[in-house]
C-alpha cells in the first residue's frame, strides 16, 4: 500500500517538537506500508517570529521521505485556508505522484489539513483520511471553518479520533458514523521507562530532597502553566517546600516565559521555579523520572502524548479534564484528574500526590500497554478496509 501522509505539523530542526506524536505514528506505519510525507511550512504564520523565516529543507527524516512544500498562512482568513493550502502544495503533490503513484492521502488534523486533502484526493483521484487530534473543536466555533471540516469529514473514507470525545464532535460535524474510529496515540517503550530517581536528579542538578513537581509543554497560555504555578505557591504558603519546573519553548502564540518569571517572583519563588527550556525527548524520561509528580493542566488537549510518556516512566499524573485524559488514567492508582481551570482542586491533589507512595512499576507497566506498533496495525487495518470498499476493491488488494 502506498500512502501519502498530509500534515502541517511535523518537526523539523527549528521546530523540533512540533507533531513528534504524527512523525511517530508515521515510522511505525512505515514499517508496514510504503509512506511519503507532505509537511507544509507556512512561510506566513501567525504567532511565529520572524513572520518570514527560512522553509525547512526535503528530504529523509529517517525512513520517511518528507516533502515540504512551502504555503502562505496569512492571519484572519479562517476558512480560505484550506483552499490555499491545497493549491499551492498541489505543484510538489503532483511531482511526488509521477515517482510515487500513492493511493491514499491520510491527512493530520481537521482545519487546515483535512480539508485540503479532501480537495487534493478529488483532483488526483484517490480516496483520503482525516485523524482528529484536539484542535478542531476550537476551529469549529468558526462558521466558515466547522462547513469545511464537515464538507472534508462527510467525505472521508475513514476518520480517526485520538479520543472518544472527539468522534462524538466528528460526528456531529458530518462524519459518517461507521467510517469514524478511536484510535489512540502510542508509546515508545524503547524511550519511555523509568530510570533510578536519585541518578536523574544527580543528571538534572536537582536536590534529592524536595518535592518536585514537573510539567512540559510550549510556553503559551493554552498550557495552564501560570495555574500550576498558582497552586504549587499555594502549596508552599501551606508549608511544603515543593518545586516546580516547566520543560518547554516558544510555541504557535504568544510567548508567556517572562510573565511566568515575573508570577514566579511576586510568589516569591525565584529558587523553587525553573524553566529549563525546550527539551529533546531522550532527556524526557529524565525529568519524569526525577519528579515526585507530572502535571497538566492545559484549557484543550485530545490525546496528551506527555500524560502517556510520563505513565510508562512510572510517574503519577494530576491533570485537567480535558481530551482523553480519564481514559489514560481510568484508576486512582494512576494518579489523579481534575476539573479544567479548578486551581483549588489541583492545589489539593497535587498536595496528596506528592504525599502518597505510589507503586511506580505498575503505573509504568499501564503506560506502556500501548505501543505505536499496535496503534500502526489498527490504522493500516483501516486502510486496507477502506481500500477494499471502493469498486474493485477486494480485487485491488
Amino acid at each position: 500500500m502506498r500512502i501519502l501522509s498530509f500534515s502541517t505539523l511535523y518537526p523539523s530542526r527549528a521546530e523540533p517538537l512540533n507533531g513528534v506524536f504524527v512523525r511517530r505514528r508515521l515510522a511505525a506505519i512505515a514499517e508496514l506500508a510504503e509512506v511519503r510525507v507532505a509537511a507544509p511550512y507556512a512561510r506566513l504564520a501567525w504567532g511565529r517570529s520572524p513572520l518570514l523565516g527560512a522553509r525547512p529543507e526535503s528530504g529523509f527524516d529517517g525512513a520517511l521521505q518528507v516533502l515540504r512544500p512551502a504555503w502562505y498562512y496569512p492571519p484572519l482568513l479562517g476558512g480560505l485556508n484550506p483552499l490555499l493550502l491545497a493549491l499551492e502544495s498541489l505543484a510538489a503533490v503532483g511531482r511526488l505522484r509521477r515517482e510515487f503513484p500513492f493511493e491514499l492521502i491520510d491527512a493530520h488534523f481537521g482545519h487546515p489539513d483535512g480539508a485540503a486533502a479532501a480537495l487534493l484526493a478529488v483532483l488526483f483521484g484517490v480516496p483520503f483520511t482525516i485523524t482528529l487530534r484536539g484542535a478542531e473543536a476550537d476551529h469549529a466555533q468558526y462558521y466558515a471553518r466547522r462547513r469545511l471540516m464537515g464538507w472534508a469529514l462527510g467525505r472521508a473514507g475513514r476518520v480517526f479520533t485520538v479520543s472518544e470525545g472527539l468522534r462524538q464532535l466528528a460526528v456531529s460535524l458530518g462524519a459518517v458514523p461507521e467510517r469514524c474510529f478511536t484510535v489512540p496515540n502510542g508509546i515508545d517503550s524503547a524511550l519511555f521507562f523509568p530510570r533510578g530517581r536519585e541518578e536523574a536528579r544527580r543528571r538534572l542538578g536537582i536536590p534529592s530532597d524536595v518535592p518536585v513537581v514537573f510539567s512540559a509543554g510550549h510556553l503559551i497560555e493554552l498550557k495552564g502553566h501560570r495555574h500550576i504555578l498558582d497552586a504549587v505557591h499555594r502549596l508552599r504558603e501551606q508549608g511544603s517546600d515543593a518545586r516546580l519546573y516547566i520543560a518547554g519553548g516558544a510555541g504557535h502564540g504568544a510567548d508567556i516565559r517572562d510573565e511566568l518569571l515575573r508570577l514566579a517572583a511576586a510568589f516569591g519563588m525565584r529558587d523553587a521555579f525553573h524553566l529549563p527550556g525546550a527539551t529533546p525527548a531522550g532527556e524526557m524520561p529524565l525529568w519524569f523520572s526525577a519528579a515526585d509528580v507530572y502535571c497538566l493542566f492545559s484549557r484543550r488537549e485530545g490525546w496528551p502524548n506527555v500524560v502517556n510518556e510520563a505513565l510508562a516512566c512510572g510517574t503519577p499524573v494530576v491533570a485537567a479534564n480535558v481530551g482523553a485524559v480519564p481514559q489514560m488514567i481510568p484508576s486512582p492508582d494512576y494518579g489523579t484528574v481534575v476539573g479544567a481551570g479548578d486551581v483549588a482542586g489541583l492545589t489539593v491533589a497535587l498536595d496528596a500526590a506528592l504525599k502518597r507512595r505510589w507503586d511506580r512499576p505498575a503505573i509504568a507497566r499501564w503506560g506502556q500497554s500501548r505501543s505505536w506498533q499496535r496503534v500502526a496495525r489498527e490504522v493500516v487495518d483501516h486502510f486496507a478496509a477502506m481500500m477494499a470498499e471502493r469498486p474493485g476493491g477486494e480485487k485491488q488488494r
